[in-house]
């Protein structure tokens, strides 16, 4: 197996077991972090070549914070960042690792955040 897809596999391993064990405030606070995640990286251009790095690296530091303080909106942060990986459609398995995501989720209260 690709060193990548072992790696995207192992953290989005983590990020589904994290999910089933906490409670609907946790997976609520996972969801807004998740849709915060979805603006921010709406908001970044890809290179020139396409490649999503910009966005998850962003994604990468904002969840490391968050990781850092012990928030479990780290979790919204990482998935984002190995979504925005898999969309670029050029890994080994990419199909399989999307179809975990989408499931994974399924998981959240994903309604849109109202805005007030």
């Amino acid at each position: 197996m690709n060193k990548e897809v072992e790696s995207l596999s192992k953290t989005l391993a983590w990020a589904v077991d994290s999910i089933a064990q906490c409670g609907p405030d946790d997976r609520k606070h996972i969801a807004l972090a998740y849709w915060q995640a979805q603006e921010l990286v709406a908001n970044i251009p890809k290179d020139d070549d396409g490649d999503a790095r910009p966005r998850i690296l962003a994604c990468f530091e904002r969840s490391d914070a968050c990781r850092a303080a012990k928030d479990i909106a780290c979790v919204g942060w990482i998935l984002t960042a190995i979504q925005e990986r898999v969309n670029e459609r050029n890994l080994p398995d990419w199909r399989k690792l999307r179809k975990v995501i989408n499931k994974t989720l399924k998981m959240l209260p994903l309604s849109e955040p109202t805005v007030h």
